[in-house]
């Protein structure tokens, strides 16, 4: 049994399992006004289970496509697929194994959703690569989040909605955003080994400025959403806490790089959590 407990307390660290936090509630936000309120206990279940196998794939694949990048990196030297504690072949048949899960759980959903699990994988995948080429990868990073919305909307109403792409534009640019403060963590490091970031290619006060940039766009994509979606203030006003959250988040962070993880974890998982919770009682009220 203690063996069992040890294996999987090594799978959630290698998939940071508390990360979901980012994205499942776009995924449900994305769901309530598709269904213009509850959308059922089958689609719930459909829901979080695509959300998981999914972001297990490209936790999985990130870290074993990452392995060379994090065993000499300190700050990740001690990860799961790094110090031996889960082979490389492990990793991977974990990966394949949530892949085809994805697929699976996506096929149970709808056509349209089947259909679009294949280059959502494709995507996913393709930030472990990205940053090793192009300083873009922040973006697809955040694209791959940013689709979240997107597969809410089509898991319930077989469609892609203007809505959702708004609302999906402004999750990407609020993930891209806030990866740009946390990869200032590793600038040095990837300077010295060479790989492609905004913050080792153009330094921290062009990152904290674009990442303000970032930000800007999140909002003003999130009141499009709003406004094409035509929900109650409520969401209104789920927007401006998340302005006020993010503008804290910058604040904490351009007065001290070492508050760098209370801004990316704590006051992003606030936000995402309150724009659900508002989102549920426009609907309720």
């Amino acid at each position: 049994m203690k063996k069992i407990s040890t294996i999987l307390h090594d799978f959630n660290e290698l998939v940071m399992f508390k990360h979901s936090i980012f994205s499942l509630p776009f995924i449900f936000i994305a769901m309530i006004v598709a269904a213009d309120g509850w959308f059922g206990w089958r689609l719930l279940g459909l829901g979080v289970l695509a959300a998981v196998t999914a972001r297990n794939f490209a936790m999985g694949f990130n870290r074993w496509a990452d392995v060379d990048i994090d065993r000499a990196n300190p700050r990740t030297a001690g990860r799961p697929s790094v110090d031996g504690r889960l082979k490389r072949e492990t990793v991977l048949l974990f990966t394949i194994a949530n892949g085809i899960a994805f697929v699976v759980v996506a096929w149970f959903i709808n056509a349209l959703a089947f259909w679009l699990s294949f280059p959502i994988l494709f995507i996913l995948a393709g930030y472990s690569l990205m940053k090793r080429v192009s300083a873009l990868a922040h973006l697809v990073l955040g694209l791959s989040l940013g689709l979240a919305p997107i597969a809410g909307v089509v898991a319930v109403r077989g469609e892609i909605t203007m809505w959702s792409v708004m609302l999906s534009v402004g999750v990407m640019f609020w993930v891209a955003g806030f990866d740009l403060l946390y990869s200032l963590q590793d600038m040095e490091y990837d300077k010295a080994v060479d790989l492609h970031s905004i913050p080792s290619r153009y330094g921290a006060q062009c990152t904290l400025f674009l990442s303000k940039i970032f930000h800007a766009l999140t909002i003003l994509f999130w009141l499009f959403f709003a406004a094409e979606a035509e929900v109650g203030w409520l969401t209104y006003m789920a927007i401006v806490l998340s302005a006020v959250i993010l503008w804290m988040e910058h604040r904490i962070v351009a007065q001290d790089f070492k508050q760098i993880d209370k801004a990316f974890f704590t006051l992003n998982g606030y936000l995402g959590i309150m724009f659900l919770v508002f989102v549920i009682l426009d609907y309720m009220i």
